[in-house]
């Protein structure tokens, strides 16, 4: 078959060649009567085309070249004319297939002319269909070409050359040759699709080719919102450290074009403070400025405002306020007013027994110790904030001989001490009168009273700095007590108030408890979590020392204590999120005693890469998970709250962990259904998702009572502050299906407490500006609450229930809270609903769907999103989320 000829079938060739006796003449015949029947299908306009470019081909090859100009401009014309739609193959390269082959050959015999490289320009388009898979002649072609316009051939070349591109590029990087010739056509296509709404795809040619910086030149105030959006979506996607790189890129970008606020959004998720001090520095508009203080404070990790920056005190002191989270307990009681919520609720409104049936609603005569301690969990949880509650705050006028310290001493021993803490969380955020209503109970003669005193204050100071330091001046002196009910209590206390504050100070005083040889091993074990809480993500040297001799020199008894796995947990904090960072102390973990390196190994790596969904590490974790071991160990339950601490980060590696716990609950040993459940609460934390609802669910009736109660305890956690009905209604009922079993009841409290928190204004949830953040001591106190679960009976069941209060630390306020300049609320309509993906969509999309309208302060449930309902105002942060500040619109007419 002739080889110029690729258009018509070969196999009819063939087919013909067996029944004809001359095979000589079939090719030639043939196809001529192929043609002949495909030429009869043409319309009149389509045949005159295809004859007039057959015309052209023979003219190009006419060795005068006047003729073989008009037909190579004709030619042009022709396929200029039909690519500008690309529906289907324009009809010139249709009909140009066939002589691809001759075209080529006659390139070959030119001499070098502005002829030949017109003829090139042609050759490069029609490879676009002709080129066979890999050759990249498309490319060939455009380089050896004139330097023309390289958009009036079309999209579609453009797209496909950009294609080739980035082979040749990867073709020519690993034989080191030149890329110079490369780089001038990537410059072209970049600006081409900048101009042409394509901004996805010039990232992606620049991510191919390595030169990102390329893009700032390129952007223009039309698309640098949808150029960021993409740049700052890929990252999640891309393996370190160029997710960093694409993340500065657009930090620059948004930078040039003095959009604020989302630089220091893109400087805190890269941990860049240099950059939040240029932003500070920079940016001089007062109503900014304020804002991003919002967004710090938010944020959770502490700030110190510089003389430079802000030259008069008071000024610098009010913006200092806004950081130290000073407006959050106002703001907090403003929603609630608000929304009617500022009744107190006792805990038996949020158990409803009344709508169970019979038995047990009477079961308040069980073990009533537990019982009580169970109520003072739910009291504190659900008037967490709002200063007044039936239980510890009741003014003792009420009944004679005050009541609030009846209700203490309705609890034992340790228990006690959780309901004087419960008191801080009652008060939470709000340091002045949280710290005189604590007082009375420092001057108890109980010690578990004073205990619980000194972790309230912690709570009371949680995710909120003052400059005169209470917390440390009351805490300071009770560490170093003997008993160790009140050391602990002082410890933890200090580990709540300054979570993340790298406090010099905090870090003297624990220091010399861990390095103390007679401290027992709870008093070890706090130290270590509260030094960890305060240096979270600090990669602190000497801190990792301290713990690591502590490990090192407790006895194979004591390492067999579940308390023992709270070390390598505050080592793992210091270095949370800090990716490769905690190498160094890895491999020193590989020397500790066999009972405890492969803890030390799982929680160290989860805590490492936290966050940061490093699909490597989901994958090492579920190897982990897939080994069956013996008895004792018991280290992959870490390994499984690590595929929940890694896999977080983003929607995708959610959902696909999700369906990897699945597997794990039916093949898995267990010691790792135990930690499945609390794996699933860690993913959907204040996010009750159907799917998890129902498997978590299922697992709460399991025959094994750790996994029910671990399930318990997490539907709580998903539910937490969202009120929602069905968690509620299927807690109800777990209580009255095990209220015989004093322990499981225990944890259905819990559960019923945490759904209502802060009567449904508070959310567990340590991401915020629309999931793109990670609070660092948010997810520091989740990650010990659930390592604390994963041995229930030795921690929350035994007598260290208290470290429930670690979830303080991821308490924030589910609100958007409109405030005018001189932060005053203000109340404007707003949409709110499903926020929607709009990364790389064309036009100008709606970013929410299904939305309502309210009057701000409203509160945003998981995945929600909103936008302002009027043009009165500009926000001046585009995340509508926490404390928000309006201007006015000085561009808005009343509308008559």
């Amino acid at each position: 078959m002739a080889p110029a000829e690729p258009n018509s079938s070969g196999g009819a060739a063939s087919g013909g060649a067996t029944k004809d006796p001359a095979p000589v003449k079939v090719p030639s015949k043939d196809p001529k009567k192929k043609d002949d029947k495909k030429d009869e299908d043409l319309s009149e306009e389509d045949l005159a085309l295809k004859q007039q470019l057959e015309l052209y081909v023979e003219r190009v090859q006419d060795p005068d070249p006047g003729l073989q100009k008009v037909a190579l401009e004709s030619m042009r014309q022709e396929i200029r004319m039909a690519t500008s739609s690309m529906t289907s193959v324009p009809k010139p390269l249709k009909f140009l297939r066939p002589h691809y082959g001759t075209l080529q050959a006659h390139y070959e015999n030119m001499v070098d002319s502005d002829l030949k490289k017109l003829l090139a320009d042609i050759l490069s388009v029609l490879a676009l269909t002709m080129s066979p898979e890999g050759e990249r002649e498309s490319l060939k072609y455009r380089l050896l070409g004139s330097d023309g316009d390289i958009g009036s051939w079309g999209h579609e070349y453009v797209r496909n050359l950009a294609g080739e591109i980035s082979q040749e590029y990867a073709k020519r990087q690993s034989e080191e040759g030149p890329i110079d010739d490369l780089m001038d056509l990537v410059v072209q296509i970049v600006a081409f699709h900048m101009k042409h709404n394509a901004e996805p795809e010039a990232v992606d040619l620049l991510m191919e080719v390595e030169d990102l910086d390329l893009l700032v030149e390129h952007v223009d105030s039309t698309n640098y919102k949808r150029t960021c959006l993409y740049l700052t979506s890929s990252a999640k996607y891309l393996p370190g450290p160029d997710d960093m790189l694409v993340l500065d890129i657009a930090h620059s970008i948004y930078m040039k074009f003095k959009e604020y606020p989302r630089a220091l959004q893109i400087a805190l998720y890269l941990d860049n403070f240099q950059y939040v001090k240029e932003l500070f520095k920079i940016c001089d508009d007062r109503q900014k400025r304020q804002q991003f203080c919002f967004i710090l404070a938010r944020h959770g990790v502490p700030f110190e405002l510089d003389d430079e920056t802000f030259p008069e005190d008071e000024e610098r002191e009010a913006f200092q306020d806004i950081i130290n989270n000073n407006k959050l307990n106002e703001g907090y009681l403003t929603l609630a007013r608000d929304i009617e919520v500022m009744e107190p609720k006792s805990p038996e409104d949020i158990y409803k027994a009344h709508l169970l049936d019979g038995r047990g609603s009477g079961g308040s005569a069980v073990d009533s110790a537990r019982q009580n301690l169970a109520a003072t969990f739910v009291n504190a949880f659900v008037n967490a904030g709002f200063g007044q509650d039936k239980l510890m705050t009741v003014p003792s006028e009420v009944s004679s001989g005050g009541s609030s310290s009846s209700w203490l001493f309705k609890n034992k021993e340790h228990g006690k001490a959780s309901a004087a803490a419960s008191l801080g969380m009652i008060l939470l955020w709000d340091v002045d009168s949280g710290l005189a209503q604590l007082d009375k109970y420092f001057h108890s003669t109980d010690t578990h009273v004073v205990a619980g005193a000194l972790l309230g204050v912690g709570i009371v100071n949680c995710n909120v700095q003052n400059e005169c330091d209470p917390a440390l001046a009351l805490l300071a002196e009770y560490v170093d007590k003997d008993d160790s009910a009140i050391k602990i209590g002082a410890i933890m206390g200090l580990g709540l108030a300054y979570a993340g504050a790298q406090n010099e100070h905090v870090r003297v005083l624990l220091m010399q408890i861990l390095g103390d040889g007679k401290s027992s091993l709870d008093v070890i074990a706090f130290t270590a979590i509260s030094l960890g809480l305060v240096f979270v993500g600090s990669c602190n040297e000497d801190i990792a020392q301290a713990i690591i001799i502590a490990l090192m020199d407790r006895s194979e008894a004591e390492l067999g204590d579940p308390l023992a796995r709270f070390l390598p947990l505050g080592l793992g904090l210091l270095y949370l999120g800090k990716q490769d960072s905690v190498e160094a102390t890895a491999e020193v973990s590989k020397t500790f005693n066999e009972k405890i390196r492969k803890h030390c190994d799982m929680t160290l790596l989860a805590c490492a890469y936290a966050g940061t969904g490093n699909v490597l590490k989901v994958q090492h974790f579920l190897g982990q998970c897939a080994q069956h071991l013996d008895k004792g160990e018991a280290y992959q339950g870490q390994a499984v709250l690590g595929i929940a601490m890694v896999a977080m980060a983003e929607d995708l590696g959610l959902e696909m962990a999700i369906r990897s716990l699945e597997h794990l609950l039916q093949y898995g040993e267990q010691n790792i259904r135990r930690a499945v459940p609390l794996a699933l609460g860690l993913l959907c934390i204040s996010n009750p998702k159907v799917n998890v609802m129902d498997t978590l669910s299922r697992l709460s009736h399991d025959a094994d009572s750790e996994v029910a109660m671990a399930a318990i305890i997490s539907l709580g956690l998903i539910g937490s502050g969202t009120n929602n009905a069905r968690i509620a209604g299927m807690l109800r009922n777990l209580s009255s299906y095990y209220y015989k079993d004093a322990s499981l009841l225990f944890c259905v409290r819990i559960a019923q407490g945490l759904v209502h928190l802060g009567k449904g204004l508070l959310t567990l949830s340590p991401y915020h500006s629309e999931r793109s953040l990670l609070s660092p001591t948010a997810l520091a106190g989740l990650v010990v609450m659930l390592h604390a679960c994963l041995d229930m009976k030795a921690i929350i069941l035994g007598k260290y229930h208290y470290v429930l209060y670690f979830l303080t630390l991821a308490m924030q306020p589910r609100m958007l809270m409109t405030v005018d300049e001189n932060l005053k609320p203000l109340s404007v309509p707003v949409r709110v609903g499903q926020a929607v993906d709009v990364v790389g969509q064309a036009g100008r999309p709606k970013t929410i769907t299904g939305f309502q309208t309210h009057s701000t302060p409203v509160l945003l449930a998981a995945g929600d999103r909103a936008e302002l309902a009027t043009d009165k105002y500009i926000p001046v942060s585009p995340i509508l989320e926490g404390f928000v500040i309006l201007k006015e619109n000085p561009d808005y007419k009343e509308e008559s």
